[in-house]
Formats: C-alpha cells, structure tokens, sequence
C-alpha cells in the first residue's frame, strides 16, 4: 500500500479566470475503493488527468503508484479489429490470458476479444475494458463513470464486479454503484474538498447533519449580529445625544449646573462610546465566525415544470404493435401491448438492444414528430390527437454553435432558459462557450432544461441521466414528485426509478 499526496495543487484552464483548483491539499490511500463525488464541472476528471500527469499544474502531486485509466481512447482502425490485436496497445504488458480470467469474472465469454470491437454492445466493450485495466498488478486505477449507457443487467454485472476488487478512484453518478462498492468518498464539495471513509450514503447522512447544524449556527450568528447592531445603535445614540449638551446649556431650565458638569459629561459619553466599541469587536467575532458556515451546503433550488393537462386519460396505445426499422429484415418489436394514461410514469426496462428507443420513435413518429423512419409491420399504434411530446434524446452529438442560437431555433426564452441552467448549478462562464465545447454532463443539463421549459402532456426521456451529477438527479426527482408529470422514460438508475415510476414495462 502507498500514498497519492496532493500538496497546495493549482489549476486552471488555458484562457479562464476560474481556478478548477487552488491550494487543495490531501492524502489518499491506493489500498482504498474511493469514489470521486461532484457536480458537473467541479473538475473530477480533470482530477484524474492531473493524476496522469495529462496537465501542468501548481503544487505538487506525489506517488509512487503507476496510474491507469478507463475509458481507453479506442481508435477507429482499433475498432475494426478484435480486442486479441491490440491489448497490448492498450495497457503496456497486457497478458491475454489475465484479461480471460477478468472476463470471466464479469460473467462474460472469451470470445468477446475473438470478434471485431465496433460489433460488441456497450456492455460487452465496457466488460473488455474494465478486463483490460484490472489484469494488471498493483497498478492504482483511474475508472471514469463506467455504467453510462449500460444496461440493468450490464450494471449489476459491473458493480458486482468492482464490489470485488480494490485500489481505485471511481467517478460515477449512481448512487446504487457508489455505495456497493467505495469504502471512502474524496468529495469535490462547492468551496473545500473532503476525504471522508464510508460509502456514498453514509457521506450523504453526514453530510446532511453537518449541513443542518451549519445552518442553525448560521441563523444564530445572524440573531446575534442583528441584536448586537441594535444595541450599538442605541449607544452611539446615546452618545451623540450626550456630547451635544457638553457646550451650551440654558440657566433657566439648567440652573444647577456648574463648569465641572461638562467634565462629568465628557467622561460618560467616553463610556458610552467605549461601549460602542466593544459592541463593534463582538460583531466582528461573530461575522468572522459565520463566514464559510454555509459555503459547501447544497441548496438545490426547486425546478419548476409547466405539464399541460388532456381531456381524456388514455394517451397513448399500442395493440400486438411489431416494429423494424426501414430497410431492415427483422423486427426490433414484436407484438408489443402497451398503453400510457395520463399522470403515469412509465420507465421501459430491458437489455440494450430490446427495443426501449425504438418504441419511443414510434411513438413520436407517430405524433408527426421528424424521426427516423420506422414501419409498423403489424398491430396498431394509436396517439391522442394533437398530442405535445416534450423529448430528450439520449444522443447529444448534434449539440453545436451558440447555445443563444439553440435558444431561438426551440424558441426558448433566453434568460428564462439561463436562469434554469445556473439552478442546475451552471456556471454563467458556459453560457459564452459553444455548445459542442460542454462536457456532457452540461449538454444533458441543456436537453433537460429545455424539455422542462416546453409546455407538454407527455414528456419522453431517453437516458436523460447520463453524465448528471448525483445532486441534480435529486433534483430532478424532487420536480417529478412535485408536478406529477405524464412521463415514459428510460433510464438506468435504478434509485431514480425507484422514487419516481409509478409502473415499470419490460421489454
């Protein structure tokens, strides 16, 4: 076992003002199972970068571990080979029987490295990859949100697999995966960052105790300085008054004072003031006390959703439907019996490939939305009529030029549409940027604030999850929960599915 030691660590992207890091100081040990936890853009794979000495930075970053990371960056010629030909490239030193026993161990078949890579699934690649990174020895790995894009059965194989081993920093989002498999978070909070031994919900429970106490100190300090500005004010009142009757006085109504009267004067309004300053020195103390109590709280602000209400209940259905795609010989459905009544949310479950996007292009084909073009070959489908779907895809590719132009083309309203992005914690920075330059956290982050700002009686999501922090995931299940909108969704986190579906479909 060794240590990872980060000492004063500065840095900041070429041409920004913002510091991704500044004086960060702390130790971690490469014997731990650590989960790197933090909203999008509050650097954790920027982190891993600096790790693999990727960038130049301020400080100091010392071990004696050799790092790994995954991803690998596969490349186009890469893909068209089998995964046999090019371990090596991979991870220097690759041994091809090790990466068998790790496949074994991820339930997969060895022949996954005997056919062309482009032909795996997601999961199939992801289970070579992460066979490919654990087959060497004492290496310290660096795993970049492994589940994306996977499937149930894909993810529990995954997380059962990680469950099992050991020395590694895992970014991810899904709070299933993060509390089965970290025994320490290093959590990149709004202002400081933190190590802290647990899993993700035993950092959460802190978290939210140490946030409640914050804020009950917090109010205190401001009753406090709000008593002691009213007692100053009221002394120096006093004193003011006082010194005013020091020079000049009317013998009539004050024919019993004498010189010394104004010696004595002078003396009290001295005291008076000298009370006034230690009311100031109090207030002091307790400012200084209250600065940087509320500074990592996370206060998500509440969304707002604008679902538009149908005058009959059945929405959508479809009766023995059987679908494929043009061109194609085989059906990706086949009859399929489904229907969506309003006020449901329906999540589509199955393995990638079942036909869970397919249905949803059906369902917008056919409620004249421009989508692929898809043949029902037998059954029916049926969509009320003049039907609002508000839609998120799960590509983000075609995300490109000035997010104002994306504003106008949806017309969105453009500060109304900033506003939501900063409640989803981005930063106003972005919003100078193009879109294609966002990471893909933030292009998710855009695709649902737009679907929230469309006013519809149906809202399809398709993997809107992906690459979004675990605070905006709360969020956004704290919007549906309030606003009950009419949904079908596919997604893959499963404590996601468990607050919001009212019923699940499997495919």
């Amino acid at each position: 076992m060794s240590q990872v030691q980060v000492t004063d660590l500065t840095y900041g992207y070429e041409g920004s003002f913002d510091t991704v890091f500044e004086n960060v100081s702390f130790v971690i040990d490469t014997d731990w199972k650590l989960g790197l936890i933090g909203r999008n853009g509050k650097g954790k794979t920027t982190f891993l970068n600096l790790l693999r000495g990727k960038y130049e930075y301020e400080g100091n970053i010392t071990s004696s571990a050799v790092f790994d990371y995954f991803p690998y960056r596969i490349s186009e010629k890469q893909r068209e080979n089998c995964a046999s030909m090019f371990l090596e490239e991979l991870k220097p030193g690759c041994e091809e029987w090790r990466v068998i026993v790790e496949l074994g161990k991820l339930h997969a078949d060895a022949e996954l490295l005997y056919r062309p890579f482009q032909s795996l699934s997601h999961g199939e690649q992801t289970k070579v990859l992460l066979s490919v990174l654990f087959s060497g020895e004492n290496d310290f790995l660096l795993i970049d949100e492994p589940t994306n894009h996977l499937d149930m059965h894909a993810r529990e194989c995954v997380k059962e697999y990680l469950r099992e081993k050991k020395g590694f920093i895992l970014v991810s989002h899904d709070r299933d995966i993060l509390d089965a498999c970290i025994d320490h978070v290093l959590v990149l909070n709004r202002k400081t960052i933190e190590v802290q031994s647990g899993n993700f919900s035993s950092w959460w429970e802190n978290k939210t105790r140490m946030d409640h106490f914050a804020m009950e100190e917090n109010e205190k300090h401001l009753k406090e300085i709000a008593s002691l500005k009213q007692a100053a004010a009221r002394s120096r009142k006093w004193a003011d008054k006082n010194e005013a009757t020091k020079i000049g006085y009317d013998p009539v109504k004050e024919h019993d004072r004498s010189v010394a009267t104004r010696a004595y004067i002078g003396a009290k309004t001295k005291k008076m003031q000298s009370r006034v300053t230690q009311y100031e020195r109090r207030m002091e103390r307790e400012i200084q006390e209250k600065e940087g109590l509320l500074q990592d709280i996370e206060q998500p602000v509440s969304l707002k959703l604008m679902p538009l209400s149908y005058h009959k209940e059945r929405l959508i259905s479809c009766q023995e439907l059987s679908v494929r795609y043009e061109g194609a010989e085989d059906d990706v459905l086949k009859n399929l019996t489904f229907e969506l009544v309003q006020g449901e949310r329906v999540f589509l479950h199955g393995e990638n490939g079942c036909g869970k996007s397919t249905l949803i292009k059906t369902i917008l084909q056919q409620s004249c939305c421009s989508h692929a073009k898809l043949l029902v070959t037998d059954g029916e489908i049926r969509t009320a009529s003049n039907l609002v779907v508000s839609y998120i895809n799960q590509d983000t590719s075609f995300l490109r030029g000035d997010i104002r132009d994306f504003c106008r083309e949806r017309d969105l309203e453009e500060s109304l549409f900033f506003a939501l992005l900063r409640q989803l914690d981005m930063e106003r920075a972005q919003f100078e940027k193009r879109l294609e330059e966002f990471s893909e956290g933030q292009k998710k982050k855009v695709l649902i604030a737009a679907s929230l700002m469309t006013p519809a009686h149906v809202y399809i999501w398709d993997e809107p999850l992906n690459y979004i922090d675990v605070f905006s995931r709360m969020q956004i299940e704290q919007l549906i929960l309030r606003y009950q909108p009419t949904m079908i969704l596919v997604d893959h986190d499963i404590r996601f599915q468990e607050k919001i579906a009212t019923r699940v479909v499997e495919l």
